[in-house]
């Protein structure tokens, strides 16, 4: 079809959702400051996090302090494997580690110590972190957070056969499967708001970022279906995934599956027939549907999301391309118009290589929810395989300088 059905960026923008209100609005990634209807006075407390919104360790405060709704100002600071730390942060943390907070001059580091001196500041999030009845807790905790690494990130040998590793990981999830059944709201550790809603505690905030982690990589890495062997771990998965609060902060299979290996130091495949049909899904965009978010919404509002995302930044996202931007930007108008229309019009030029780049640099929750992203990465796929040559840029195992978070604030 002419060139002339591709939308331009002018009519483009016309089809964009508002943005949200950062500030007051729903949990994101993008915001400087939260109030939640406060005063910007009232944010005494910082919180230092990743600027790439992946950090797990920063997620579980991000979590604890959007449940809490306590005021908060955030400063964004680099992962190592992202880029250099900001040296004014090396200033305050020699270790450079994140999370961090920051309270009347107090700086406090490492996520549990974290979370209890937020606790003695503005009370519990259901059970206290260092309660005598959460021990049990902590240790199903980590025991399935080091049978997971001992599975994924060691290569099979004779000294330790990976039937057997996997046989460690499925029982630790047994061990939560039987921690779950116990609760009768289904969460690890409920607690009831003003409104007299339940919600997920401190006891399922120290779960939530593995866990996702782990549903992620274990498909992607070894074929091995999270939700389907833990069917008790699913429905605890499906009742977070109706918090607002979760969805704000949870990545995608696609994000997760790349950005581990350089902070694991290595994941390893097993090849089988599940592993090649869920790598294939994540990787070209389509994703895995339910097993990635048990959620099924039409609504055009995702679509209209993830182009008012790109529409911001259109100018880095077109020069920050390893492709002709010319070439580039009419492949990637196209690849809108269908986003949002539905509307199949193929350039000359497909620039196949160059989409591709883009769909496996989109970052979840950095640039956009998951179901933005999801359809956004379909849509840029869409149009590249109508381009014979089928390049790609590979994605860095041993670091992920290709991404440069800080054009995405």
């Amino acid at each position: 079809m002419p060139l002339k059905n591709i939308l331009s960026w002018e009519d483009l923008s016309a089809l964009q959702a508002n943005d949200i209100d950062r500030v007051n609005g729903i949990t994101n990634s993008y915001s400087n400051l939260r109030l939640f209807g406060h005063k910007e006075s009232d944010s005494n407390l910082i919180f230092y996090r990743d600027r790439h919104a992946w950090c797990p360790y920063c997620q579980k405060i991000w979590l604890w302090l959007e449940l809490k709704q306590i005021p908060y100002k955030i400063r964004k600071i680099n992962m190592f494997c992202y880029g250099k730390k900001e040296p004014w942060f090396l200033d305050k943390v020699k270790s450079g580690k994140l999370p961090a907070i920051e309270l009347n001059g107090k700086l406090i580091t490492e996520s549990d110590e974290i979370i209890y001196f937020l606790e003695k500041e503005y009370g519990f999030l259901g059970t206290s972190i260092n309660a005598n009845e959460f021990q049990e807790t902590r240790n199903i905790e980590r025991d399935i957070f080091r049978s997971w690494c001992d599975w994924l990130c060691r290569r099979n040998s004779i000294f330790s056969p990976v039937d057997i590793r996997k046989m460690n990981f499925k029982k630790s999830l047994q061990k939560l499967e039987l921690l779950i059944e116990k609760s009768e709201t289904g969460l690890i550790d409920p607690f009831y708001d003003s409104n007299g809603i339940v919600k997920p505690g401190t006891g399922d905030i120290i779960f939530i970022p593995y866990l996702e982690r782990i549903n992620a990589s274990l498909c992607y890495y070894k074929g091995f279906n999270l939700r389907i062997e833990s069917p008790l771990i699913n429905k605890w998965f499906s009742l977070l995934e109706k918090e607002k609060v979760y969805l704000g902060t949870q990545g995608d299979f696609h994000t997760h599956s790349h950005d581990l290996p350089p902070q694991m130091g290595g994941c390893f495949k097993e090849v089988n027939e599940k592993q090649l049909n869920f790598s294939k899904s994540i990787n070209n965009g389509k994703g895995l549907g339910n097993f990635e978010l048990n959620q099924e919404i039409c609504d055009d509002y995702y679509s209209r999301f993830a182009l008012m995302r790109v529409i911001k930044h259109k100018e880095k996202i077109i020069n920050v391309n390893p492709t002709d931007n010319e070439v580039f930007d009419i492949a990637l108008r196209s690849a809108l118009t269908f986003m949002v229309n539905n509307e199949l019009n193929i350039p000359e030029n497909c620039c196949g290589k160059g989409l591709r780049y883009l769909r496996d640099r989109i970052s979840v929750p950095r640039d956009m929810p998951l179901l933005s992203a999801r359809r956004l990465r379909q849509s840029l796929e869409k149009i590249a395989s109508f381009d014979k040559s089928n390049e790609t840029y590979p994605i860095p195992f041993n670091h992920r300088y290709d991404q440069n978070p800080k054009d995405f604030n």
